[in-house]
C-alpha cells in the first residue's frame, strides 16, 4: 500500500473511472472531480501527493487550474500530469511555468499513468 492521494480531475467519467481503479488497485487513496473548479476545492482539502487533470474541461480547465493551485502556497507545490486530447500541446513555456510534471496524450493506457504517476512521485521525493 502506498497511502499516498491522488486527485483525478476529468469531465470524461469513463476516464476517471478506469484511472481511479487503476491507481486503487494498485494502493493509491484516490479523489475524483469532474471539473477544475471542483478539482480545486478537493485539491484544498484533501492535500493529495499528486493530481491527474484533463486539460479541456467546462467551469475550469485544467491549465486554470493549476494556475489557481500555483498562487495557493498550500497547493503549489503539489505535482501534476496533464492530459490531453491528441494534437493539443501545452506550450513548453507554459508547461515549465506552471511547473507542470509531466503530459500524456489521450488515448493513454492506465498501466503508462501509472507508470508516471510512480515516476513523478519518486522525482518528489528526490528533490525534497
Amino acid at each position: 500500500m502506498t497511502g499516498k492521494k491522488v486527485l483525478v480531475v476529468d469531465d470524461e467519467i469513463h476516464i476517471v473511472h478506469v484511472v481511479a481503479i487503476k491507481l486503487r488497485n494498485n494502493g493509491y487513496e484516490v479523489f475524483t472531480a469532474e471539473n477544475g473548479c471542483e478539482g480545486y476545492k478537493i485539491a484544498c482539502q484533501e492535500k493529495p501527493d499528486i493530481i491527474v487533470t484533463d486539460f479541456q474541461m467546462p467551469a475550469m480547465t485544467g491549465l486554470e487550474m493549476i494556475e489557481a493551485l500555483r498562487k495557493n502556497n498550500e497547493t503549489a507545490a503539489m505535482p501534476v500530469i496533464m492530459l490531453t486530447a491528441r494534437g493539443f500541446a501545452i506550450e513548453d513555456n507554459q508547461k515549465e511555468s506552471l511547473r507542470i510534471s509531466d503530459c500524456l496524450s489521450k488515448p493513454f493506457s492506465p498501466k503508462e499513468l501509472l507508470r508516471t504517476v510512480e515516476d513523478v512521485l519518486h522525482e518528489a521525493v528526490v528533490m525534497q
